[in-house]
């Protein structure tokens, strides 16, 4: 067995975690192409799963990997809205690439492409093994229209009236079931149309959720953690907002579902994909992690207060953010943070508390955006500057400092002719490292001191390393009491100092 950059057990709970995020079919697409032969989950060479374990991902989030709806395939195959994303990533594309979405899911069984069972339970193994859990996906709003539960089930749905039906065709479809016919509405959240290729599951049914429990507990076993699809739409408060006026006088239920969900499979961690500020309430139902949109437009809007303000929210739970500089609902890093922004946005998002999370691509600097119904997409170069960077920035931020660290923010003082209001510092410490970060996520050129007084030894002398740009910088340590750290960065530039005392 290789030499891992982790423990063989820090899969179980390491803080701060590296998550690495796989669009499951068409990677084992790709891979099959290469090998000249198909290629499913169970196949998947011991050398893949060496080299991501060797960057010191703790996680793998196969996405994708349920069984997928026939009635969403063909949805996306006629639907000329599609067309277009389809020829950008892969030109001359015919219906034979189209599949199902990965969220149109008609039953929490591996999809026949993905494989068995026993693949799932096989990967997840050989990710033990390398000291990394292995992530799937849960998706509690909906299920696909063709969803065995639409027949066999249509009280677990919301349902419409033949009135409702009428005056909004476009918010329900009808299931015929003997003489019966049911009109289940599709899914949807409050801000947007609904959903063409799912139905909507009804969270005031107590068969539903008992139901959707009992799913989950399935799940459970052959995975360390889920990707909460939506998560905040399963909020009681969400969800009567968006279905109240459907659920005919239906009683809320006496608590919330992700609460009882959480006391049903306490060992499975829970990460949200999460909006509109619900991160606090998921958190305190049971939810391990959450996306932080909001850091990502901020920092993609070169806001760097409203950064600022961000890390200093709910201090005590910054550790459970998952940050990313891209995902698969998202335009790719390579596009919406281009490369004379990726020293900067990258450190930070590579460096700061909470889960970091990375895209399959992401570190290729890979631009085609991959529509989740496609199998396949073109191939397109390594771009070797992003290679570069986020190899170094693995590697570097895989130092256990940053995982059992104590993370801090820092002032940054104005300082001769430039200002200070780009830079973001902070420092991780422990009893072994020292790691002071300074980001400029301003379109021009920052420059402050960070007072370090208390933090230093007047008497001794000091050597800052710059890992991004290998350049060391001594300093002494009456200096830094007395002054601080002089800092400047041009646009979108970093320092990552590893700092160390000397005499």
């Amino acid at each position: 067995m290789p030499t891992y950059a982790v423990s063989p057990d820090a899969f179980r709970a390491r803080a701060n975690p590296h998550l690495y995020e796989i669009n499951t079919w068409p990677w084992l697409e790709k891979m099959s192409l290469q090998q000249k032969r198909q290629i499913q989950l169970g196949d998947v060479p011991d050398s893949v799963w060496d080299g991501i374990a060797a960057r010191g991902f703790n996680i793998v989030w196969l996405m994708g990997v349920w069984r997928r709806s026939p009635e969403s395939r063909r949805q996306n195959v006629e639907d000329p809205a599609n067309f277009a994303k389809f020829s950008a990533a892969l030109p001359g594309w015919t219906a034979a690439d189209v599949i199902s979405s990965p969220y149109a899911v008609t039953g929490y069984v591996p999809d026949a492409r993905i494989g068995p069972w026993e693949a799932i339970d096989l990967v997840r193994k050989k990710l033990h093994a390398r000291g990394m859990a292995l992530y799937l996906d849960f998706v509690g709003n909906h299920t696909a229209l063709d969803h065995p539960w639409t027949r066999e089930h249509p009280e677990y749905y919301v349902l419409g009236t033949q009135d409702e039906f009428e005056r909004d065709s476009s918010l329900f479809f009808p299931v015929a079931n003997g003489s019966k016919t049911n009109l289940i509405a599709r899914g949807k959240d409050p801000y947007f149309p609904p959903w063409r290729d799912v139905a909507q599951l009804n969270y005031f049914s107590a068969e539903f959720r008992a139901a959707q429990i009992a799913e989950l507990k399935r799940i459970a076993s052959f995975c360390d953690g889920v990707r909460c699809d939506m998560a905040m739409l399963q909020i009681t408060e969400i969800f009567e907002r968006t279905w109240g006026w459907a659920l005919r006088g239906a009683l809320a239920p006496a608590t919330e579902f992700w609460a009882e969900a959480h006391a049903a499979v306490p060992d499975l961690t829970l990460l949200a994909e999460a909006y509109w500020g619900t991160e606090p309430l998921l958190f305190d139902l049971g939810f391990s992690f959450a996306y932080d949109k909001v850091m990502y437009d901020e920092v993609r809007n070169v806001n760097a207060g409203a950064v600022r303000e961000r890390l200093g929210w709910m201090p005590e739970r910054q550790g459970d953010f998952a940050r990313f500089l891209e995902n698969h609902d998202e335009e790719r890093r390579a596009e919406a943070f281009p490369n004379d922004r990726l020293q900067a946005d990258g450190t930070l998002m590579g460096t700061l508390p909470g889960m970091r999370f990375y895209h399959q691509g992401e570190l290729e600097g890979r631009r085609i955006t991959m529509p989740i119904t496609l199998r396949l997409a073109a191939d397109e170069p390594v771009d070797p500057v992003s290679e570069k960077f986020f190899e170094l920035l693995l590697r570097v931020t895989n130092e256990e400092v940053f995982h059992t660290g104590a993370f801090r923010m820092l002032a940054v003082n104005a300082e001769g002719d430039a200002p200070p209001d780009g830079l973001i510092a902070y420092e991780w410490r422990n009893d072994n490292a020292w790691k002071l970060i300074v980001v400029n996520l301003a379109g021009g050129t920052c420059q402050g001191r960070i007072p370090l007084a208390g933090a230093v030894d007047a008497g001794a002398n000091y050597t800052f390393w710059d890992q991004v740009n290998d350049v060391k910088y001594p300093r002494s340590g009456a200096e830094l009491t007395t002054m601080g750290l002089f800092v400047r960065r041009d646009r979108f530039e970093a320092h990552l100092f590893d700092v160390t005392k000397s005499g």
